[in-house]
């Protein structure tokens, strides 16, 4: 199971019920939460200024991560390249990230509604209207911040480039 990540990631990768929990406790104390998610298939210079970013935004930052039938689904077969248990003990060990968490639906839509981040990053290419969960995040009076893009930073890119494309 997720929650028995071996190592440095105890503690970090949780599955939503349990993170939930947690992030209910770090409320408690005045933290504020910021929220981001994506595939994280090949872990590179850009998901580390994202989050570094991200960490910018508030107190507790929790990764969410696709499964690897919901990566599968969004960029198609011979992905993704690492288990979603190696991308989750890989994002745990920066030390911009809180949590980790993996979901198995296509969009964050039902994590975000269970943990209502105060923030919700993600990459400033997709702009406001474009980032999933906009609209249920500023229904509760979250807010969303888009992350400064690198280009060329990209997995796709990184991949051609190791092809030799």
């Amino acid at each position: 199971a997720i929650d028995q990540q071996a190592g440095f990631a105890r503690g970090k990768v949780l599955s939503a019920r349990r993170l939930a929990a947690v992030i209910e406790a770090h409320r408690a104390k005045g933290k504020s939460v910021v929220f981001t998610n994506g595939c994280f298939d090949l872990i590179h210079a850009g998901h580390v200024r994202s989050i570094r970013f991200a960490r910018s935004q508030g107190d507790v930052v929790v990764v969410a991560i696709n499964s690897d039938s919901g990566v599968r689904r969004l960029k198609g077969e011979g992905r993704p390249i690492l288990p979603a248990a190696e991308r989750a003990e890989m994002l745990a060990a920066l030390e911009d990230v809180d949590y980790v968490t993996v979901f198995n639906e296509p969009t964050p839509v039902r994590l975000l509604r269970l943990l209502k981040p105060d923030v919700l990053v993600k990459g400033g290419a997709y702009g406001h209207e474009g980032v999933v969960g906009h609209k249920v995040v500023e229904k509760y009076g979250g807010r969303i911040a888009l992350a400064p893009m690198v280009l060329g930073l990209s997995t796709t890119d990184l991949m051609k480039r190791i092809r030799g494309e």
